[in-house]
């Protein structure tokens, strides 16, 4: 009982600040711990309402919200000590606070632009609707940056760094790292190029006639973007390279073309007219071939074995199976016309003619049954 006495008067007489230390402490706990709680019970009847806006800034709070009643409660429990304690002396509790404080709100913003960035696409494709997922990509990595390098510059400015005098000198240094690093700055504003003119987006499947470069985009970065080959390998490439060659993107072709050629030998020429008539009346009442496009079945040449015809359509749709489904019907349909017709498709063939007079005089010939 003694002993119980003597704990309570050096706490509380001798060292009364501890006490409210454990107090400060005790009472950061509870709230952190109710923030949390009352954050989560908010957003999970946010949930239910259509406005994407409040569910990304409780879903963003979370964190943030605790971090913050931490940074506090605990630079008070700290100041506490340091004005009692002869041992511990720190004369910039409340800049460490203001820096914790603009910690927690940075992790809040940039959370909320990412979880926001997240629930917008993910609406827009739950309702059917296109969205241009690189643009939201886009934007929000800028919105991030701004973020970072603004708070960045409050953090100066908060340690008591001339942020103007900084920016000046940063004028100056920014020629020299410029020139340093050209290749990289290239890059970041090859990557702002595309995000802002779109050539591509993630999941199109592009392709250059000036490089070796065809697959479709996984990823667009700020200095590289990614590729998957159809060979399924990762291909990196730097985003500089996309302002100075030329760019196709086949995913965002309007039609498929089919351009054929057929051949039917000599002997059938006087029936091609007619197959031509059947070929094109086919191909006009062909629900797979778009009629609005160009329609073209034409004699083509007379080739050294066979007569030659063409056709050029283009069907209605671009996804890359259906078109070979498409084709294979067309070209089939085309040799059934053909045999109907009373023709025959060719292959390569020669014919030699000879002279009466092909054997020199002086050659005997022989005799149906000599030897």
């Amino acid at each position: 009982m003694d002993s119980i006495e003597t704990l309570k008067k050096f706490f509380l007489a001798d060292f009364p600040w501890m006490t409210q230390v454990f107090g400060i402490v005790l009472v950061t706990l509870l709230l952190a711990g109710f923030v949390r709680r009352f954050i989560i019970k908010v957003g999970k009847k946010t949930r239910n309402t259509e406005n994407i806006l409040d569910d990304a800034l409780f879903d963003s709070l979370v964190g943030p919200s605790r971090g913050l009643v931490w940074v506090v409660g605990l630079s008070f429990a700290v100041q506490v000590v340091v004005d009692n304690s002869e041992v511990l002396t720190i004369d910039s509790v409340g800049m460490i606070r203001n820096l914790g404080i603009i910690g927690m709100l940075t992790w809040f913003l940039v959370r909320f632009v990412r979880i926001y960035e997240n629930l917008f696409t993910e609406s827009k494709i739950a309702r059917g609707e296109q969205v241009d997922t690189t643009l939201v990509e886009g934007l929000g990595k800028l919105f991030r940056v701004t973020i970072l390098i603004t708070m960045a510059l409050i953090v100066l400015q908060t340690l008591g760094i001339n942020v103007a005098g900084l920016l000046a000198f940063g004028g100056v240094g920014g020629i020299a790292v410029g020139l340093a690093a050209k290749d990289l700055m290239a890059n970041v504003f090859g990557g702002f190029t595309i995000y802002i003119d779109r050539p591509f987006t993630v999941g199109d499947w592009i392709r250059s006639p000036d490089r070796d470069i065809e697959g479709v985009v996984e990823d667009i970065g700020w200095r590289r973007t990614a590729i998957r080959t159809f060979n399924k390998r990762l291909l990196y490439v730097p985003n500089a390279v996309f302002s100075t060659i030329a760019l196709e993107n086949p995913s965002r072709m309007s039609h498929r073309r089919i351009n054929e050629s057929f051949g039917v030998r000599y002997d059938d020429i006087s029936v091609l007219p007619k197959i031509l008539e059947s070929v094109r009346a086919y191909l006009k009442q062909n629900p797979d071939l778009d009629q609005s496009q160009t329609m073209m079945v034409n004699l083509d040449e007379f080739a050294e074995s066979s007569v030659n015809f063409f056709i050029y359509v283009f069907t209605k749709t671009t996804v890359w199976t259906e078109y070979h489904a498409v084709k294979e019907t067309v070209l089939f349909e085309i040799s059934k016309i053909i045999d109907a017709g009373g023709a025959e498709m060719a292959y390569p063939t020669r014919t030699i003619h000879t002279a009466d007079n092909i054997f020199a005089e002086g050659i005997e010939v022989p005799e149906q049954g000599d030897s």
